[in-house]
């Protein structure tokens, strides 16, 4: 068993996880983006749960809107960026299967699309 308060502190960072999944907190201020159109997961889909703030996924050309209490799920191998919209601080949590990211946040290497 493993457990972690989680601070939402600035940026991105791995919490917890193990060799089958993984947790990661993300906090953007306004008017920032995380991703772009050339990122996505090759070996890992992503869950990305909207806990506060508003903003804009952009998922292979299309846009989706966030707001708290959105759940999408991002497939691997989906481009994506997440852009923060809103006035307020957007905190997201995100889950990756299998796990996407050392727990330093660095990228993991994954397969080929």
């Amino acid at each position: 068993m493993k457990r972690k308060n989680l601070g939402f502190g600035s940026g991105f960072h791995v919490v917890i996880g193990n060799k089958d999944s993984q947790a990661a907190e993300m906090v953007l201020p306004p008017g920032d983006a995380e991703g772009g159109s050339g990122n996505r997961h090759r070996g890992a889909d992503q869950w990305l749960y909207i806990v506060s703030g508003t903003g804009i996924a952009t998922v292979n050309g299309k846009r989706y809107p966030l707001k708290g209490g959105s759940l999408m799920l991002i497939e691997r191998g989906d481009k994506h960026e997440i852009c923060n919209t809103g006035k307020d601080m957007l905190r997201t949590l995100n889950f990756y299967v299998p796990p996407a990211y050392t727990h330093g946040g660095e990228e993991l290497p994954r397969g080929q699309d």
